[in-house]
């Protein structure tokens, strides 16, 4: 099939890269204009534009797609049907009746579940045990098109959000391409969505990474994978500096305690958590600052001790309810 690829780096690299590989014609691709970046606030083209141009693939960068001579120029490409992946626009009408087969958009949950701007992180606070990616035909409501395609995969009890994403994004890949084969063939079945199943993952804010000691260790190590690389699980360090957790895990060794959330219960020779419920041995974090580092050697140079407690006392939940 002749497409027209709308999309935006990081998540839409890995997506093109599967299109560009497949028997299917990418007639042009529709990224967002190249800004500064870096010390130097240089313009630099973006990784997916240099690969669309190191396939003889035209690029269009434009403002909006919003412009009836936007619209235009691409209706003039004669995409067949077109595909996004993470573009940064909302797409208005005509851009979605562009193509006779309409638009696709793949999107990294399994629909209904996680519609919206962070599904990722979602699926991991939810403790989902698995998600996948969706190709769902694009309406004007949001993420409410019927399915396509769709992949799942097991979620890591490890895994962070930076690595979903990597997996996901190669997997939208894969389902993108699958999605044009069952529309090609003919054997394709639209199937829509159940509404009463949705959820919705908003945009994700800075604050999203505060960590409730509260809440059980489960809950906060899932925090924690989610909200890693950006904007990083935090706390306030016993001196009162912010302090992100960039490595921990469940202390699934220490029996049931009293100790208020967010205590130190240990020290030596690792540097443990209390919860609401359960323990986090906390193996790397970053202070204010500084670099990551190994958890006991923030402990010594902070020279904290058992008792000493990580976490505005004032903001936690339990103490708000009492």
């Amino acid at each position: 099939m002749r497409l027209l690829f709308l999309g935006s780096p990081p998540f839409a690299g890995p997506v093109l890269d599967a299109l560009l590989a497949s028997p299917h014609e990418v007639c042009g691709l529709v990224t967002r204009p190249d800004r500064p970046r870096g010390r130097g606030r240089s313009v630099a083209l973006s990784p997916l534009a240099e690969a669309a141009q190191a396939h003889g693939v035209p690029v269009f960068q434009p403002e909006s797609t919003r412009d009836e001579s936007v619209q235009a120029e691409l209706r003039a490409l004669e995409p067949e049907v077109l595909v996004v992946a993470s573009y940064g626009e909302i797409l208005r009408e005509p851009m979605l009746q562009l193509a006779p087969h309409g638009a696709l958009n793949v999107h990294a949950s399994l629909l209904p579940r996680h519609r919206g701007a962070s599904p990722i992180q979602a699926a991991i606070l939810a403790g989902d045990a698995a998600t996948g990616v969706s190709v769902q035909r694009m309406v004007l409501a949001l993420d409410k098109g019927d399915v396509v395609q769709e992949l799942a995969t097991p979620i890591g009890s490890e895994e962070t959000a930076g690595e979903l994403f990597d997996r996901l994004a190669v997997l939208g890949g894969r389902a993108a391409v699958e999605a044009l084969d069952l529309i090609e063939s003919g054997a394709v079945v639209f199937r829509p969505q159940d509404d009463a199943l949705a959820t919705y993952a908003g945009k994700l804010e800075k604050s999203a990474g505060r960590v409730d000691w509260s809440q059980s260790a489960e809950e906060v190590d899932r925090r924690r994978r989610a909200m890693h690389p950006w904007p990083g699980a935090t706390t306030t360090a016993p001196d009162g500096k912010p302090l992100t957790i960039t490595a921990a895990r469940i202390a699934h060794d220490v029996p049931a305690h009293d100790a208020a959330p967010g205590s130190l219960l240990e020290t030596k020779p690792r540097c443990l958590v209390a919860c609401g419920s359960g323990a986090l041995e906390l193996l790397e974090v970053k202070p204010a600052g500084s670099r990551a580092m190994p958890a006991d050697a923030w402990l010594r140079g902070a020279r904290c001790e058992v008792g000493a407690r990580l976490g505005d006392p004032s903001t936690d939940s339990t103490e708000k309810s009492a």
